[in-house]
């Protein structure tokens, strides 16, 4: 967990810098709101890309459980039917 506070704190860091830096430079209005709904927009996908490589990771987790625990369940289920 402790990893992820880190990645969340770099990724808020970067945010708030990359949206410092828009609104200091000297663009109109209308194209600076762009740039920022670009930026934020960008921001979305890589999220959305880390959920759904994390979400990935976990499935493979949950899977390899699962195969784990069906074995375990298997193998005792056979030991008892020795002990018979």
């Amino acid at each position: 967990m402790e990893s992820g506070k880190v990645l969340l704190g770099v990724l808020g860091g970067v945010a708030a810098g990359a949206l410092l830096g828009i609104l200091f430079a000297p663009d109109r209005g209308s194209e600076t709101r762009k740039k920022i709904k670009d930026k934020g927009k960008g921001y979305a996908d890589n999220l959305k890309g880390y959920a759904d490589e994390l979400k990935g990771k976990i499935d493979e987790i949950k899977q390899d459980v699962n195969n784990k625990y069906g074995n375990f369940v298997g193998e005792a289920k056979d030991m008892i039917k020795k002990e018979v």
